[in-house]
């Protein structure tokens, strides 16, 4: 009788189906995982000693680069960790802004999901039809902040600014012709508001796509129905968030049970599933994006009735405005001061999170009283969700493996952070 033995195998770093810097050693029977080992630190960028270094202000840039699919989240926890500790007051202009951005971000996050983890499992065209909303939103982005990725836009106390009045326009080129391009312009001849209603307004039928070409697709049902399947205890057990714990069933979503800025103001629903499998996973993330837009449409109608300042008034932690900074020495001296000596945060511990589109994102912050945080600790989401994977594709395929990875939702930014 011959020796069966099990043989262990590299998958990734260079994969695919990776979703970043993951390898993971598995150990295989013929074609079953026996084990599932993740190897992590290949993308390590040091934030929290990084911010241990940085003034206040300045780590807020390195949080959009944790997770790079939902930088404006990320923001959202670090500055309002700083203003629960400073006792800043945001405008409530402000916090409708940030909710609505949370939305989008939401949106881009689980667009880039299901047309990356479609493509692992096959279903190319995804990939296309996701990147065509997403360029939308990135605009979006661009239009307030200056940058598609990476927009550093929130602030401790509010928004770096108000939303804008005109959108950027598309230019004639050698690809496309005058009414080419005026019909490219059509939706962005009025203010970024007017650009994300008829954002709104599209986005329902496009997701209605997706679900065309996925939903009851049999190929995809085989892929992802019973793979990978987390009871609702093993989920708490495990401190799974997000979709990752509502598809497993468990009704719970910070945005409902714990809520910040103004969602207690806002109405939406919180989408559960029933198995707790990769199949149900999928349809929790395709119902958020569609309860996200019922939110920015609320948020729009909000923000056209009630304009107002977007950031505190409070100099010790935003700048004055650029004019009268160049009119009074007063004004002068606190622009400098929080520009090379930052802001002071008052002594103590915090810890505040969000309801970020992978699950809940924290930061635990402890102030000595200086410009610098003294400890910065940072609670993402993916970490706890990579530490199942032994335990999700045990006993399941070596393909499988590739639908759990895409149903987890792994950005190793966060993870190595």
């Amino acid at each position: 009788m011959a020796e069966i033995k099990n043989y262990t195998m590299n998958f990734g770093p260079q994969h695919p189906a990776a979703h970043g810097v993951l390898r993971l050693v598995l150990e295989l029977d013929g074609e079953v995982v026996e084990r599932a080992d993740p190897h992590i630190g290949l993308l390590h960028r040091a934030t929290e000693k990084l911010a241990e270094h940085k003034t206040f202000l300045q780590s807020v840039p390195y949080m959009d680069r944790l997770d790079y699919v939902s930088m404006m989240c990320n923001e959202h926890a670090y500055v309002m960790a700083i203003e629960k500790l400073a006792g800043i007051e945001v405008p409530l202009r402000a916090q409708y802004i940030r909710v609505m951005f949370d939305e989008i971000t939401r949106i881009l996050n689980h667009l880039l999901w299901l047309g990356a983890s479609g493509m692992d499992l096959g279903a190319m065209t995804m990939f296309f039809y996701t990147f065509r909303e997403r360029e939308d939103l990135m605009d979006v982005y661009e239009a307030v902040s200056g940058a598609r990725m990476h927009a550093a836009y929130y602030r401790p106390g509010g928004v770096y600014r108000d939303l804008p009045d005109t959108m950027p326009q598309y230019q004639a080129s050698k690809i496309h012709n005058a009414s080419a391009i005026k019909r490219m312009n059509a939706n962005r001849q009025g203010s970024l508001l007017d650009f994300l209603e008829d954002f709104t307004n599209r986005f329902p039928a496009c997701v209605d796509e997706y679900e065309t070409l996925l939903t009851d697709n049999r190929i995809w049902k085989q892929r992802t129905v019973g793979i990978g399947v987390v009871s609702p205890e093993r989920a708490l057990a495990m401190g799974f968030t997000g979709p990752m714990l509502r598809g497993s069933g468990v009704e719970w979503d910070l945005r409902k049970k714990q809520p910040y800025e103004v969602y207690d103001r806002l109405d939406f629903d919180i989408p559960v599933g029933v198995e707790g499998d990769c199949y149900d996973r999928y349809l929790v993330r395709i119902e958020e994006m569609r309860q996200a837009n019922r939110i920015i449409r609320q948020c729009i109608d909000w923000l056209r009735k009630n304009p107002g300042p977007v950031i505190t008034e409070s100099h010790k932690f935003a700048p004055p405005k650029r004019e009268a900074m160049k009119q009074n020495m007063e004004e002068l001296i606190h622009h400098f001061k929080l520009f090379t000596e930052g802001m002071h945060v008052p002594a103590g511990e915090v810890y505040s999170a969000v309801e970020h589109p992978k699950g809940e994102f924290g930061i635990y912050l402890v102030s000595d009283g200086a410009n610098k945080p003294y400890r910065l600790k940072i609670r993402a989401p993916g970490y706890p969700h990579l530490a199942s994977l032994n335990e999700m594709s045990r006993g399941h395929m070596l393909a499988d493996v590739v639908a759990i990875i895409g149903t987890q939702d792994i950005v190793f930014g966060e993870i190595d952070r």
